[in-house]
């Protein structure tokens, strides 16, 4: 369907890109990837596969997409695509940089690398060829919202939500068209999960009952309704390409709400350790333990769901998606 597959991003999309550098967002330590292909941690934010390999497959270009940076990339990886993205980044640009992680731009800047690359390989025609006809995957903004807005003094003092949400955007619609520019044509641009229902956002702010925090999925329900708005006026103004929102805040949603509908037992927590604030550092095997059988959880750690989630979400994708867009 397409030749290759590209990712931009945050960790839901990162497969190990963090590996190469020296910040505390990263997860190339067990129990991270306990379920993956030998085991190992590759540095994805999971116990297993997360989307970028699912849909790479479910597109029937390649069962794993692998990362960019830190590992030996094979011509035919280069040839069918890699993700660029980086745990904790976002598109307000202090983001990433209290975390010591990769902008955006950042990541525009490697996808511009990589494309010599690509050209390299497959010469200048077929490389513009992959390059347009290839699947882009967009998906950041959680770290914006649930860290840099709600978690440090750095914003909070002054924007108001509904004025950081338009930094996002603004931040957002500027990624969009600058990759745009450099020859994408088939972009799913992924909006915001319901972040106050996140395990360790109901711990920062749900109360004693760690119930969900309606002002972070507020947060959230404002940005998702205005990137739509942005991104169709966006397709107006580039209307050489696909551009297309996806929604994953209501399949997460549900699964939160009705796990036993998906067959899953627990929601309000993850799989390791306590399952109410473990996450990157904080999830290792010398101090914390895992559950007993990780396909009853929705999450894996207190942020990031576990592979038979990201399954039930991409599947969601695939039936609702994909076909506008390849």
């Amino acid at each position: 369907m397409v030749p290759a597959v590209f990712a931009f991003g945050d960790s839901i999309v990162d497969p190990g890109n963090n590996d190469v550098l020296l910040t505390t967002i990263r997860c190339d330590f067990p129990p991270y990837g306990q379920d993956f292909i030998d085991h190992q941690a590759t540095g994805r934010f999971s116990n297993g596969l997360i989307p970028t390999d699912l849909i790479a497959s479910g597109l029937g270009v390649k069962e794993l997409l692998p990362p960019y940076l830190g590992v030996d990339l094979s011509p035919e990886d280069i040839l069918t695509g890699v993700s660029f993205a980086s745990g904790a980044t976002g598109f307000d640009p202090i983001t990433p940089e209290i975390v010591s992680v990769f902008s955006m731009n950042d990541e525009l800047k490697f996808f511009e690398e990589y494309k010599e690359k690509l050209y390299a390989i497959a010469g200048e025609e077929r490389g513009a060829e992959i390059v347009s006809e290839a699947f882009y995957m967009v998906c950041a903004g959680t770290d914006d919202i649930a860290n840099t807005y709600f978690t440090t003094p750095f914003r909070r003092a002054h924007y108001d939500i509904p004025s950081y949400v338009n930094l996002l955007i603004a931040g957002a619609s500027d990624f969009i068209k600058q990759l745009h520019g450099l020859g994408a044509r088939k972009i799913g641009f992924v909006g915001l999960p319901p972040i106050g229902c996140v395990p360790s956002q109901r711990t920062a702010g749900g109360g004693i009952l760690r119930e969900c925090e309606e002002t972070r999925n507020q947060a959230a329900q404002l940005y998702n309704s205005k990137i739509q708005q942005e991104i169709q006026r966006l397709s107006g103004e580039l209307d050489d390409g696909r551009l297309v929102y996806i929604d994953i805040y209501d399949i997460l949603l549900d699964l939160i709400r009705r796990p036993g509908y998906y067959g899953f037992k627990v929601s309000t927590k993850g799989c390791c350790g306590t399952g109410t604030i473990e996450v990157t550092l904080l999830c290792n095997s010398k101090t914390t333990t895992v559950c007993s059988d990780v396909t009853d959880y929705v999450f894996w750690d207190s942020y990031h769901p576990t592979e038979k989630a990201y399954k039930v979400i991409v599947n969601n994708i695939f039936d609702n998606y994909i076909q506008f867009l390849v």
